[in-house]
């Protein structure tokens, strides 16, 4: 998931991931939380697991996730760094 375009070629990412974690912060990403495309099974966002990359590795977008479930992983990733 892109949290946020960075200057440069940089973008902040966090892992989505098909397999279920039974971390305290898992987000359930169901296959209508999106505004637009989709995945093809439900997914699980692991807001513990952030990260940086180049935009140009990006070989395509399968969707944009709702804001609804953008603005509750930075949510999530907010309070892992207050703890």
């Amino acid at each position: 998931m892109v949290l946020a375009n960075l200057t440069g070629d940089d973008i902040l990412l966090c892992q989505i991931t098909s397999h279920y974690s039974d971390e305290k912060h898992v987000i359930e990403l169901k296959t209508t939380d999106f505004e637009t495309g989709s995945l093809p099974v439900n997914s699980y966002i692991r807001p513990t697991r952030i990260f940086t990359a180049d935009k140009n590795i990006i070989l395509k977008t399968v969707g944009t996730a709702s804001s609804e479930i953008l603005n509750k992983t930075i949510d999530h990733i907010i309070s892992i760094l207050k703890q």
